[in-house]
């Protein structure tokens, strides 16, 4: 069983570089949302303790996918304050950045009275607000493919394998609210984030992280589903259920993103928009404007 869950981690880090480099950055960045690390976990909490546990848990997953999206911005605010720096110690600092957002942030959100209403209602507040924050961030295109080894790969998707099986292993201990929180660590968006910084550099790894936000409604639909089908059809029908809503977002998403386009400008114009000294009416409506064509 432990083999299994390290598998299906090392599995999802890997598919999301594959697709960073094949597709582009903004593709991996929304894919990255889709309940890859979450799932897995939350998947092996049923499996091993009960279907209920697992679904009580899962509304503290969706709000701890707030936590999530405060990692990648912490990465993304100290991969720019370490462009200077040689490779190896600037993706070092910035995923300690990361990290050092994820857990006040996880501390937060536990104190949040949740319910299947403010779980849906919170993360999705959360997402309109981090897809505003990286509105300045410019979609790259990978041009180069990169030399990294697959030692070099393995050894970061090997963290995503040990944070699952650390999580499933103390879900019982820490009891589900916490063990929901931690299903929401960024297992997988943050060694990929590392991957494509370390082989790509900081424009690239701040488009990936750039769309992670778009991405995580899927997980915020699954964690919402797990929560009403796990206990009506148990971890194997409930979990298709789950990912087939999951997926529909990401479908209807793709519909409105074409996943090789690239908006260089959307930021900046929305910046010059913002301070151009307009009436606050304008400014409103530019944020309104804005969301309603890169949503």
């Amino acid at each position: 069983m432990a083999l299994l869950k390290m598998g299906v981690a090392v599995t999802a880090v890997l598919l999301l570089s594959f697709l960073a480099e094949t597709v582009s950055p903004r593709f991996a960045g929304i894919m990255s949302g889709y309940p890859l690390g979450a799932a897995i976990t939350l998947f092996f909490e049923g499996y091993e303790i009960s279907p209920g546990f697992a679904s009580e848990g899962a509304l503290y997953t969706a709000v701890g996918l707030i936590a999530t999206q405060a990692s990648a911005y912490g990465y993304f605010r100290f991969s720019i304050l370490t462009k200077g720096l040689s490779r190896a110690p600037r993706v070092g600092i910035s995923a300690l950045g990361g990290l050092l957002f994820f857990f006040p942030a996880a501390v937060l959100v536990r104190l949040l009275r949740v319910n299947l209403v403010t779980a849906a209602f919170f993360p999705s507040i959360s997402v309109l607000f981090f897809i505003f924050l990286f509105r300045g961030v410019q979609n790259v295109s990978i041009e180069k493919k990169s030399n990294a080894g697959i030692g070099s790969l393995l050894m970061k998707a090997f963290f995503a394998a040990v944070i699952v099986f650390a999580a499933t292993f103390s879900a019982k201990a820490v009891g589900s609210a916490w063990a929901g929180i931690f299903a929401a660590f960024p297992m997988t968006m943050l060694p990929a984030a590392m991957i494509i910084h370390f082989t790509h550099g900081p424009e690239h790894v701040q488009a990936y992280l750039k769309n992670v936000p778009k991405g995580l409604g899927s997980a915020i639909v699954y964690s919402l589903s797990l929560r009403i089908f796990y206990p009506l059809y148990g971890v194997f029908g409930g979990t298709l259920i789950c990912y087939a809503f999951a997926t529909c977002y990401l479908a209807i998403l793709s519909l409105r993103i074409p996943v090789k386009s690239s908006f260089r400008k959307e930021g900046a114009m929305m910046k010059e928009k913002l301070q151009t000294g307009d009436k606050p009416a304008t400014k409103i409506r530019s944020v309104v404007d804005y969301f309603r064509t890169r949503l």
